[in-house]
């Protein structure tokens, strides 16, 4: 069992929100944690949608479905298989308004199936809880996200191996998959994950059968992780119309599948590329996807750069989704190539880029597209750090730093 390091900040919610939604993928724990979250102490009546007489109930009379439980806190699993339950909920909720009233999980993106969470605007508030971050495997800790912005790490040696990073990238986050013990075996189940995943949820949501194309474009997709996202190219190669193209990454972001970063701007936004980069948001899957294993990307260093990049853009975001410091995770590229492959934006709009370099040295060239970022961020420039599989934090002048990716789980 692992302990969730979002647990603090959906207890919060709970705590003043009617309605909180914990949305992930499946098989991120969701449901775990729903019923963790029951068991210490927030009283609530338990109901999955996954139970098939549950689900006719709800979908067939959603009124009297929720009326039955008038009264009671409710977790209601797996919610988008359901949507015509939410425009009971809002009623309910405008009938007796109170904090906690509904606990609910789902396995698409509320943000981009609008009949889901448009008639809970202004009631609801949204957790998304990914694949399990290395710091919570190892129940180690990390500070990274706020001793960057603070732009003073320490000088130190870390516990660092790049072939241990390239395992645990290889491994992702999905605890089923943490507890196979062979690559073959762990294989067998990302293939049947994904083969689930577009068969069920996705053709679900599209509510049509004929998505033939999906599994050739999500290895097009895994294979060319980390770059930005070329719609046009994509369809050439997938051989699918644009705007067919369009609707199936919609699905394969909304069943978390695959997470578009977007571009960081300012003032100088129109010297800047704008197309979002693209990841995929379980490096297993990835490699799966890419049919890598670790003694191939050992023998092949050039396969390493991508499944590094993902796998740190991933614990990113992970790590800000419970920061209090909450930062938006970003990417930077101009149009004459000087990029920064991640950036930290807090609230207040202080800005922290991070490169990552698959190798285990650095030097001041690594630092360029960090100086470029800095220009361009001027006085929110809060610092820049060099992710490298070396052991040992370096300092490369005033608040920039290269950083052994452990760094982001000790």
């Amino acid at each position: 069992m692992y302990d969730r390091l979002i647990t603090p900040r959906l207890l919060n919610a709970l705590r003043d929100t009617p309605v909180v939604l914990i949305q992930g993928a499946r098989q991120t724990g969701k449901s775990t944690l729903s019923q963790r979250i029951a068991d210490s102490g927030f009283a609530a009546e338990y109901f999955t949608l996954d139970d098939l007489p549950t689900l006719a109930s709800a979908k067939n009379d959603p009124v009297g479905f929720l009326s039955g439980l008038r009264g009671r806190n409710v977790i209601l699993d797996e919610i988008q298989r359901a949507p015509e339950l939410f425009v009971t909920i809002k009623a309910e909720v405008d009938r007796h308004r109170r904090p906690g009233r509904f606990l609910l999980t789902g396995s698409a993106n509320a943000m981009l199936l609008p009949r889901l969470s448009e008639s809970l605007t202004g009631r609801i508030e949204l957790i998304t809880l990914w694949p399990l971050a290395q710091t919570e495997i190892g129940a180690t800790g990390s500070h990274f996200v706020e001793t960057a912005f603070a732009g003073d790490f320490p000088i130190r040696k870390l516990e660092a191996d790049r072939g241990d990073t390239l395992r645990r990238a290889l491994i992702g986050g999905f605890p089923e998959a943490l507890q196979r013990r062979s690559e073959e075996r762990r294989g067998d189940w990302f293939e049947s994950y994904v083969a689930t995943l577009l068969q069920r949820d996705v053709r679900d949501l599209a509510n049509i059968q004929g998505l033939s194309d999906l599994p050739l474009l999500l290895a097009l997709i895994a294979a060319r992780a980390t770059g930005p996202l070329n719609v046009s190219d994509l369809s050439r190669s997938a051989r699918i119309p644009i705007v067919t193209l369009n609707r199936y990454l919609t699905l394969l972001q909304a069943t978390y599948l695959i997470h578009l970063i977007q571009p960081w701007s300012s003032n100088l936004s129109s010297r800047l590329v704008k197309a979002p980069k693209m990841l995929m948001t379980d490096t297993g899957v990835m490699g799966h996807l890419n049919q890598t294993s670790l003694k191939r990307i050992l023998s092949v260093p050039t396969m390493a750069g991508p499944l590094i990049e993902n796998f740190v853009g991933m614990e990113l975001i992970k790590l800000a989704s419970w920061s209090r410091l909450r930062p938006q995770v970003l990417h930077f590229r101009t149009h004459d190539h000087r990029e920064v492959d991640f950036v930290l934006q807090s609230r207040v709009g202080k800005v922290v880029g991070v490169e990552v370099k698959a190798a285990g040295t650095v030097d001041g060239a690594d630092f360029k597209g960090l100086e470029a970022l800095a220009a361009a961020a001027g006085d929110a420039f809060a610092g820049g750090i060099v992710l490298y599989t070396g052991d040992t934090v370096l300092p490369f002048g005033p608040r920039r730093f290269a950083v052994p990716v452990s760094a982001l789980w000790l």
